[in-house]
């Protein structure tokens, strides 16, 4: 049988790399690595009438396999094929990038003139019939982007071009190219490289609209080959690490971060439409203030001090409704030096905004607007699937208090059960201890007042059946160290949390604006903090935990300057805060923050 040509690769410098076999039959040796391409390479389309092409590339090193052994040895051989294919073709391609070279065309352009996007293309000759072409000088179009597919027959090239609002097939005729631009495509172009074409717009027999290229030029060459078309980027954690080529690969990844771009700049739309103002606060402050959260430090050489990492945006946003403005918000970068999880990212972004002379009322109106708003500019509609969850966000949306909502799935009424913290415990864990796990049982037992106790129960048990849109109101005093105290019931503020998906997404107060009370109950927060802290510095000190490092372990500082900014006083407000990544979730249905971050923080690659 006559040896299969690989029409992809430019033969002359490369023939002793490849020995080309036309039997589909692999044969295992113990000094080399056989794989199995569909032409030219991977991420391409294919006529079934074609034999495939076996390429057989010598192994560095010298491996011995045998098909009785199975697990770690396989995977070792599979890695190392991997490595050599990869770099296999690394190889060829800077070949190629030489011999682009040395004909005087350099692969790596400065520009390109294009006349229209490939969407822009399906649109305006959508009306084009099978066969038809449109010849007219007015037809005459120029597209670029990287080529992710690509089938050849004799004479004929079909490629497959994407850009950033979609593809477009390209329909290369060797009769149409002048000079030898025909054959230089098919020995010098590759799935991955960026290119630019000219040509006319025909649809071909099949349907398929396409640019008729009368001339194109390679613009970008890539050097690594894509992952496969079939099984694309599966590796998750490699996703995450290179999402540039994740989003190659998985074009649906990029329409994630396009849909994210779209709900950032519908939220500028709704809070502006209402007068808010967009400010900027540091990033960089001198005490970590406005949440509860261990903050990332860093030292600045020319001021000698310690600065850290902000951990919330709201304590210098409320400084500027001090200094007179009404209504400011800010979206900003957050960085909380904690856990990663699912719904948790050591930075991520949040839209804080405050209005004075109003209350937490007016922001239950704000946190549907929003998301409402951003529902219909991604999806058209107020219902939505989230994980196989049909989440329905027509407004009005569930108001209950936390107290409600704990007895209503508990059984537990903690307004009968007084200030009594020893009884309070016993009857919680009477009631909730069969179904509680020993981290839970710990947590409860832990609580230092009732309200942490109420919260503990709520966090455990009710959190995660609110599924549908539930704003939680009037939370206790204790957790809530910068919300004004509820005007009608003792012990409790006026704050709420709005969950969807047992997540929460925003949390707002009437703001607390009595500089004393604020001292006071910043103080105490720091002083709870700093008997944790104690006696967490004192367990990791003992022997069986020496080395290890407590949650509770950093130093909570205490924000002077926003104290003496209170006592010049600051109008009636309110403020909320909203996870901008998890309203980007709930409206993508992204199971995980990383798949909403393009580069998330990732531990260093062993």
């Amino acid at each position: 049988m006559d040896a299969l040509k690989l029409w992809s690769l430019s033969s002359q410098p490369l023939k002793h790399l490849f020995r080309c076999a036309s039997s589909t039959t692999t044969t295992t040796t113990t000094t080399t690595t056989t794989t199995t391409l569909r032409r030219p390479y991977s991420y391409s389309y294919y006529s079934s009438s074609y034999s495939r092409v076996v390429l057989r590339c010598c192994s560095s090193t010298t491996t011995t396999t045998t098909t009785t052994n199975a697990g770690v040895r396989n995977r070792r051989v599979s890695t190392s094929s991997s490595t050599s294919d990869r770099d296999a073709v690394r190889a060829i391609r800077l070949k190629k990038v030489e011999e682009l070279r040395s004909k005087g065309l350099e692969p790596y352009a400065y520009g390109w003139e294009r006349t229209h996007t490939a969407n822009q293309l399906q649109d305006i000759y959508k009306h084009l019939a099978d066969g038809e072409e449109s010849k007219s000088e007015k037809d005459a179009v120029s597209v670029a982007g990287r080529i992710v597919a690509r089938r050849a027959f004799g004479k004929l090239a079909f490629l497959t071009l994407r850009d950033d609002s979609g593809t477009i097939q390209l329909y290369c005729e060797k009769e149409r190219l002048a000079n030898d631009q025909f054959d230089q495509l098919k020995a010098l172009v590759d799935i991955g490289d960026i290119v630019g074409v000219s040509g006319s717009i025909k649809r071909t027999e099949k349907g398929e609209l396409s640019v008729y290229v009368d001339s194109f030029a390679i613009l970008t060459k890539s050097l690594l080959p894509l992952p496969d078309k079939y099984h694309g980027l599966t590796d998750v954690d490699k996703r995450y690490r290179q999402r540039y080529v994740d989003m190659i690969a998985n074009p649906e990844v990029a329409d994630v971060f396009r849909k994210r771009a779209k709900i950032v700049s519908e939220i500028r739309r709704a809070v502006e439409s209402f007068g808010f103002i967009e400010v900027e606060t540091p990033v960089l402050q001198g005490a970590a203030g406005g949440a509860e959260a261990r903050p990332f430090v860093t030292y600045h050489n020319s001021l000698g001090r310690d600065l850290y990492l902000r951990i919330a945006t709201e304590l210098h946003l409320k400084r500027m409704l001090v200094g007179g403005f009404e209504k400011v918000y800010e979206i900003g970068r957050i960085f909380r030096n904690e856990g990663i999880s699912t719904r948790h990212n050591p930075e991520f972004t949040t839209i804080e905004m405050y209005e004075a002379y109003s209350d937490y009322e007016s922001m239950i109106y704000m946190a549907e607007e929003i998301v409402t708003r951003c529902a219909l500019a991604v999806h058209g509609n107020l219902t939505i699937d989230y994980q196989g969850v049909e989440i329905h966000l027509e407004r009005p949306w569930r108001r209950e208090t936390m107290h409600n909502l704990v007895k209503e799935s508990t059984g537990i009424d903690f307004d009968e059960l007084g200030n009594d913290l020893k009884v309070a415990k016993e009857v919680t864990l009477e009631n909730l201890g069969g179904d509680l796990d020993y981290k839970g049982k710990s947590s409860l037992e832990a609580c230092t007042s009732i309200g942490h106790l109420l919260n503990e129960v709520f966090e455990i048990v009710v959190e995660p059946k609110l599924l549908q849109p539930t704003f939680v109101l009037d939370y206790p005093i204790e957790i809530s160290p910068l919300a004004k105290p509820h005007r009608r019931i003792a012990g409790l503020t006026e704050r709420f949390e709005l969950f969807i998906c047992g997540r929460e997404l925003a949390n707002a107060f009437s703001e607390l604006t009595d500089p004393t009370d604020q001292r006071g109950r910043l103080e105490e927060q720091v002083r709870q903090h700093n008997e944790k802290r104690a006696a967490a510095i004192s367990k990791t000190e003992s022997a069986e935990d020496k080395g290890k490092e407590n949650d509770e372990s950093y130093e909570v500082t205490l924000d002077d300057d926003f104290l003496t900014a209170l006592e010049y006083g600051m109008p009636p407000a309110s403020g909320m805060g909203l996870g901008i990544d998890r309203l980007v979730m709930l409206l993508t249905n992204s199971a995980s923050i990383r798949d909403v971050i393009a580069f998330p923080v990732l531990k260093v690659q062993q």
